[in-house]
């Protein structure tokens, strides 16, 4: 489906204070001159709208979370929906975003800088050719290993079977473990406290299961 470009997205994020806007500046130091903490970094990788990562923000204060979004016209809902909760004196604190390729992460954070990857419900991308810019694929998963601390880990969530039976082989091909995985999601023991994301309300909707693991080094 093609995205509709949304005249203005990328001067009104440049105006955001929830975007960083030159983030190879604070590469090694985003928790305290982004965040003004020490607390954890959580990333998501193609965060779309920012259903979960802002769910995720207010249940867990004690966590910083970086949304990572490639399309202004996006990532400009998620921006929008902050400003309206400003408004309400409910914004939380602990969420930025970043409008970049992820595929320059590495060249935005340092070794060690970040605690967990989500990816949820990333393109797949189902030509063989294009495997490599899976986000589950070998060369991401070398930028994961190189800015997450060693005890990091990736929780990766689709509804594309495809998809999930390539990240069941190429994940522990890079070097990772698996250490828990399921095709039904919400009828399995890892559903508890799940957080469900605008894609994954509307294929749950539509009767789909979702698959969701978790990998760690």
């Amino acid at each position: 489906m093609r995205l509709r470009n949304i005249p203005g997205a990328e001067e009104a994020l440049e105006n955001s204070k929830y975007v960083i806007k030159q983030p190879e500046n604070d590469r090694g130091h985003f928790r305290e001159q982004i965040f003004g903490n020490e607390n954890p970094i959580h990333i998501e990788i193609g965060m779309g709208k920012g259903k979960f990562l802002l769910a995720m923000a207010q249940q867990n204060p004690a966590v910083n979370y970086i949304g990572i979004e490639l399309y202004s016209s996006v990532l400009l809902r998620a921006v929008q929906k902050m400003e309206e909760l400003e408004k309400e004196n409910k914004a939380p604190s602990n969420i930025r975003f970043l409008c970049i390729d992820a595929r320059k992460l590495g060249e935005i954070f340092a070794e060690e800088e970040i605690d967990r990857v989500y990816l949820n419900f990333s393109d797949p991308w189902p030509k063989d050719r294009h495997a490599r810019r899976r986000l589950t694929s070998p060369p991401f998963m070398a930028v994961y290993d190189q800015i997450l601390q060693k005890d990091g880990r990736v929780e990766f969530k689709t509804d594309n079977q495809d998809l999930f039976s390539y990240s069941l082989e190429a994940i522990p091909e890079a070097g990772w473990r698996i250490t828990e995985y399921t095709r039904d999601l919400h009828h399995s023991e890892m559903a508890e406290g799940n957080v469900m994301t605008e894609y994954e309300a509307k294929f749950s909707a539509q009767g789909k299961p979702i698959c969701k693991l978790v990998a760690v080094r």
